[in-house]
C-alpha cells in the first residue's frame, strides 16, 4: 500500500505553486510505512491530495513530486512518457539536437534524472534515491526512446551522499569512446564524457556562447564588420576560465583577430587545444594554464589592453556560507577584466553560483565599475539555453546568469 504524506497547516505553499521537493520539516505525520525511494502519496493538513512522488526519510527533501495526478502509475510506462515528452521538448525548441541536455531533472517533471545527448551517447546522473530504485525503467526508456550506441553513468557527484548514494561511474550499457565529437552552433568539439567535469560538457550556455558574434566584428569606429573582412580587423580577446574552449572556439568562428585562453587546468587546455585545431583555428590563439585571478593581475601591471573580456568561471559560492567570499571574487574578476578594455570594449560575464542571485550579481558588478571608473551600458542579459528550461517557482533552477556589458570610460 502507498504510505500517505500530510503535510503542515502552517507551511508554505511552495507545493502548489509548482516547487516539487517536501521538506522533512513540512511534514505533520506520515501514515503507512516510508522506504528510501517509495512511491508516497501528498496531501495537506485537510486531507486534499497534492502530488504523488517518491520519498527518502533519510534524506532532508523527504519527498519529491513526479506527477499531480492521483491515477498516474508511478512504472515503466511512466518513465517512458515522460522521456519522449523530454525529447520532443528539445527537438522542438532546438536547431540541433546533435548534443544537448535532453533531461532536465524537475524542469522535466523527473527530479533527480539528468541525461545529456552527446551524438550517440547519453551521459546519465542518477541524483535521488526515487530515480535509483527505478534505474532499469528508466535505462529502458532511453533505449527505447533515443537507441545510444552507449550510455555512461556518471554518479559521481557528492549530492549522492546526501540521498544515502554511493559514488560510481562507468559503462551502463552499449560502448563509451574516451572522447565524443558534438556540434554546436555549427562547430565541432570534444568531449571526455568519463572524466570530464559535470558531465562533459556545458550545455547551458549554448545560446550565450553565439550571442557573442556581434563583438567579434571591429570595435573600432570603422564598425566594419570581421566577418567580411580580413581577420586583422578583428576584436583582440581574453577568455579566463576557458575550460574546453567553448567559448574561445566561437569567438575565432566568429572573426575575433586573436583569442588569449587562460585556464587554471592543464587537461582542460590540451583539450582546448583540440577544439580549436579541430575547427582550423590554431593560428590565432594563445593558451596560457594559470590562475586566472593571477592571470588578471599581471596583464593589467603589463598594460596589456583587450577589445573583449570573457569571464565564465566554476561557482564561487557552492553554498550560501560561501557567499561572503564569492562576491569578493567576483567583484575582483570583473573589475579587473573592464581595467583591461580598450575604451568601448565588451566585458562577457557569468555566474553559476545559484546562491549568487541575480540582483546580487548585477550590484557586484556595477561595484567593480564604480572602483575601475567605468561607465557600464547593458548590451545583453540571459540565463540558461533552452535545453534548461526552469519551472515557476522553482528557485534552485535560476542558477545561471549572463550578461554583456559596453564599457566606457567615465566622460
Amino acid at each position: 500500500m502507498t504510505a500517505r504524506m500530510y503535510l503542515q497547516r502552517s507551511r508554505r505553499k511552495r507545493l502548489e505553486s509548482g516547487h516539487p521537493w517536501v521538506y522533512q520539516s513540512e511534514v505533520d505525520h506520515i501514515e503507512g510505512h516510508l522506504e528510501p525511494g517509495a512511491t508516497v502519496d501528498i496531501f495537506n493538513h485537510k486531507g486534499v491530495f497534492l502530488a504523488r512522488g517518491y520519498a527518502n526519510p533519510n534524506s532532508q527533501i523527504i519527498a519529491r513530486v513526479l506527477t499531480y495526478q492521483r491515477n498516474v502509475e508511478i512504472d515503466a510506462a511512466f518513465f517512458q512518457k515522460r522521456i519522449r515528452e523530454a525529447w520532443a521538448y528539445r527537438q522542438r525548441f532546438l536547431d540541433n539536437t546533435n548534443a544537448c541536455r535532453v533531461i532536465y531533472g524537475e524542469a522535466d517533471f523527473l527530479p533527480g534524472l539528468i541525461v545529456d545527448k552527446y551524438d550517440d551517447i547519453l551521459v546519465v546522473q542518477l541524483l535521488a534515491f526515487g530515480m535509483e530504485t527505478r534505474k532499469e525503467w528508466i535505462l529502458q526508456a532511453l533505449l527505447d526512446v533515443f537507441q545510444p550506441r552507449g550510455v555512461f553513468l556518471r554518479n559521481d557527484v557528492p549530492v549522492r551522499k546526501l540521498e544515502g548514494l554511493s559514488l560510481e561511474a562507468g559503462v551502463w550499457f552499449g560502448e563509451v569512446p574516451a572522447e565524443v565529437e558534438i556540434v554546436e552552433n555549427g562547430l565541432k568539439f570534444l568531449v571526455d564524457v568519463r572524466e570530464g567535469q559535470k558531465t562533459g560538457y556545458f550545455f547551458d550556455q549554448r545560446d550565450n556562447r553565439a550571442a557573442i558574434r556581434p563583438l567579434m566584428q571591429s570595435w573600432h569606429p570603422s564598425g566594419s564588420s570581421a566577418l567580411d573582412t580580413p581577420y586583422a580587423d578583428g576584436a583582440e580577446v581574453l577568455e579566463c576560465f576557458c575550460h574546453t574552449g567553448s567559448f574561445t572556439v566561437h569567438a575565432l568562428h566568429y572573426g575575433a583577430k586573436h583569442v588569449t585562453a587562460v585556464d587554471i587546468s592543464e587537461p582542460a587546455i590540451e583539450v582546448a587545444r583540440k577544439n580549436v585545431a579541430l575547427n582550423g583555428y590554431s593560428d590565432r590563439v594563445q593558451f596560457e594554464v594559470a590562475n586566472a585571478f593571477d592571470f588578471l593581475r599581471e596583464a593589467e601591471r603589463a598594460g596589456k589592453q583587450y577589445d573583449v573580456v570573457i569571464l565564465d568561471p566554476p561557482a564561487f559560492a557552492k553554498s550560501r556560507r560561501a557567499l561572503e567570499g564569492a562576491v569578493r571574487g567576483y567583484k575582483e574578476i570583473n573589475l579587473r577584466g573592464m581595467k583591461l578594455l580598450r575604451d568601448g570594449g565588451y566585458l562577457v560575464t557569468a555566474s553559476c553560483s545559484y546562491h549568487m542571485l541575480p540582483d546580487l550579481f548585477r550590484e557586484t558588478i556595477l561595484s567593480a565599475a564604480v572602483d575601475a571608473h567605468k561607465v557600464l551600458r547593458l548590451v545583453h542579459w540571459s540565463t540558461a539555453g533552452k535545453d534548461h528550461p526552469e519551472i515557476a517557482g522553482v528557485d534552485e533552477g535560476h542558477y545561471l546568469k549572463f550578461a554583456i556589458y559596453e564599457v566606457r570610460r567615465r566622460a
